[in-house]
């Protein structure tokens, strides 16, 4: 085997464990599967001292090309809320760059709902992939829109990190121009990497009627995450533009609720813990002892989703 066709075949190598660390796998809404162990020598090529690799990538990849890898969307659609024994809406409403969206519209089943929430999914899969995450709020009598982003699921476009900032402002332009909804009563919650996407959206642009934001399992920076999963090469390849850390400070008024368990196998709690500290108040920290990414809220017995719920009250009846 040449020189080039080795180093072609380490670089596809390193290449696919970085997707794979990237994508935490399919959401089931109660516990994210663990990341894949990346064999040593892959993390030594991963670790790429001399930035050979990345100087390589980016020569194919473009300078800010490695930014794809980050997300792992599938077009599938495993349930609806018809399997949670939920009535819905299907959506189809555009981005601002006319790209066209895919969701669904949960009304609880009765009563009038507490208020809106709009919810910005994680990576991997679809919205139909997610909705272990959501649907307690349906249960416990609040509307809930949920959407894929751009590339994801029924959505149309391709992926791309401002348009996938821009998809979570759809979401909201939508949805307060819907008659059944109380505009005044918004809530935005977004999981994982949909806690990232929502911080910026929403530090960009605010939301009239906006309550509350909720983020459970976020990330501060693409970048950190790049490294701690993909090594030097990984941090080499993705930029920190739009990155939720810089745009946290401008939620402020609304109240900002941050989960994050201590035993978050994908993001680290120190990231969490990071967008809390940068965050102006009002602001609240549900630090979950050994929550894991996927099972902070639901864990304990839902301990914290009443938490979430009796929050969430206080900032809707204010």
């Amino acid at each position: 085997m040449s020189i080039y066709r080795q180093m072609d075949f380490r670089c596809s190598r390193a290449a696919l464990c970085l997707l794979m660390t990237f994508s935490p796998g399919l959401a089931s809404g109660e516990e994210a599967a663990p990341p894949p162990i990346v064999p040593a020598d892959v993390r030594a090529i991963l670790d790429d001292p001399n930035g050979d690799l990345a100087r390589m990538a980016k020569s194919m990849l473009g300078e800010k090309g490695g930014n794809q890898l980050f997300y792992f969307p599938t077009r599938d659609e495993p349930q609806t809320p018809a399997n949670w024994g939920y009535k819905y809406e299907t959506l189809d409403f555009k981005s601002a760059d006319g790209t066209p969206l895919h969701g669904w519209f949960v009304p609880p089943k009765s009563g009038k709902p507490k208020g809106t929430v709009v919810f910005s999914h994680g990576n991997a899969g679809s919205i139909g992939h997610h909705l272990g995450f959501v649907m307690w709020l349906a249960e416990a009598g609040y509307n809930v829109m949920m959407f894929d982003y751009r590339g994801f699921g029924k959505s149309g476009g391709i992926l791309d990190r401002r348009g996938m900032i821009d998809d979570v402002k759809a979401a909201f332009s939508y949805v307060v121009r819907r008659p059944d909804v109380d505009a005044r009563k918004l809530v935005s919650y977004g999981h994982s990497l949909g806690g990232a996407k929502s911080v910026t959206a929403l530090g960009e642009k605010p939301v009239k009627g906006l309550r509350a934001i909720v983020i459970d399992g976020a990330f501060a920076s693409y970048q950190t995450m790049a490294r701690v999963m993909g090594g030097q090469l990984g941090a080499s390849l993705v930029t920190d533009e739009l990155a939720p850390k810089d745009f946290v400070s401008k939620l402020a008024p609304v109240p900002l609720l941050v989960v994050h368990g201590t035993r978050d196998e994908v993001v680290p709690f120190s990231q969490g813990k990071q967008l809390f500290d940068k965050a102006h108040e009002p602001k609240t920290l549900f630090e979950v002892k050994a929550g894991r990414h996927g099972d902070s809220l639901s864990r304990d017995g839902g301990d914290f989703r009443k938490r979430m719920l009796a929050w969430l009250s206080q900032r809707l009846e204010s």
